[in-house]
């Protein structure tokens, strides 16, 4: 099959970041799964693989009817990555971990509150929580596509973390900085229950993220 160079890049940089994933420890062994949009379907990492995937690997998956094509069957999880890309056309990708922080915090069925502002991160002043549900099922995918339709990120219960971009590279410092917060707050917790901040504070924040971190060329 010839496959445009679009698309072949975009597997070559998936596989690297579920290589990286597993480097920093947010993933291990075959845990997670990580996808990208590719015009009407997903590329998604293929079950049971982990650091070892190729992007050649990586399977396509139709968004319309869920159709595949590609050597290997697709991630079991592959239904709530197809739910977000229908309710969220403005991301393209989708990483899901058993990071150790925002699993632990998951596991006690807690959602990340806007103790931190950096929380805005994940488009809003929580990170939900996804009530648990069996993993691969439609009840799953179904939660994760309602709570995903305002956020960037939500917690699985007893399960893990989920994460979303523009691009690959969105959605990996999203899945970055939401470990790391659930690390902050968790040992914040050990010493007494952080302040939240409220409603017109976060406001605030979310405003100003609608141009943080965009490269500009300064006045000369």
């Amino acid at each position: 099959m010839n496959v445009p160079f679009v698309e072949v890049a975009a597997r070559e940089d998936a596989a690297a970041a579920v290589r990286l994933l597993d480097a920093r420890g947010l993933n291990r062994g075959s845990t997670g799964n990580l996808s990208v949009r590719c015009g009407d379907a997903m590329l998604i990492t293929p079950t049971g693989m982990g650091s070892e995937v190729c992007g050649e690997d990586f399977v396509r998956v139709f968004l319309a009817d869920g159709r595949v094509e590609g050597t290997w069957q697709p991630s079991s999880e592959w239904h709530f990555h197809q739910a977000v890309y229908r309710a969220r056309p403005d991301l393209n990708a989708v990483v899901h971990t058993h990071s150790p922080n925002a699993t632990a915090l998951a596991c006690l069925d807690r959602p990340l509150p806007a103790f931190h502002y950096m929380i805005a991160v994940a488009g809003g002043d929580t990170v939900p929580l996804v009530p648990y549900h069996t993993f691969g099922t439609e009840a799953l995918s179904a939660a994760v596509g309602e709570a995903m339709a305002e956020r960037k990120a939500c917690l699985l219960a007893h399960h893990g973390l989920v994460a979303a971009g523009a691009t690959l590279a969105e959605a990996m410092k999203v899945c970055q900085e939401i470990e790391s917060l659930c690390e902050v707050y968790l040992k914040a917790l050990a010493v007494a229950e952080p302040r939240v901040l409220g409603h017109a504070e976060m406001d605030e924040v979310i405003a100003k993220f609608r141009s943080y971190g965009r490269s500009a060329r300064r006045d000369a």
